[in-house]
């Protein structure tokens, strides 16, 4: 049970992982909690290897050889980095939103 005091000092944060339905996670937090740092992490995480799969789609979307295999497994892989990287956005948003734009 939360003390009311702390009620409002707590805010519900997206997380960058999904339910096991595929709905989206909230924490509610003040932001300096164990899971708090570990989206931090994880978003961290997820931002460097979208970066990677980036770097190594583009050679293959620009091959001229490239096969149908090859195009449609690069661009699933874009579409999940895409998916991860806006999530992240939106969590950050609601974050700025409740901060004043000050996070």
């Amino acid at each position: 049970m939360i003390p009311p005091e702390q009620h409002d000092a707590l805010h519900a944060r997206l997380l960058p992982w999904a339910r096991p339905d595929g709905g989206p996670c909230y924490l509610r937090t003040d932001g300096h909690g164990y899971v708090s740092r570990m989206a931090d992490e994880i978003e961290a995480v997820q931002l460097a290897m979208g970066a990677e799969v980036l770097d190594c789609a583009r050679p293959i979307i620009a091959a001229t050889g490239a096969t149908v295999t090859e195009l449609r497994f690069t661009a699933v892989r874009l579409a999940e980095c895409l998916t991860d990287a806006l999530r992240i956005a939106e969590s950050r948003d609601g974050r700025l939103r409740r901060d004043g734009g000050h996070g």
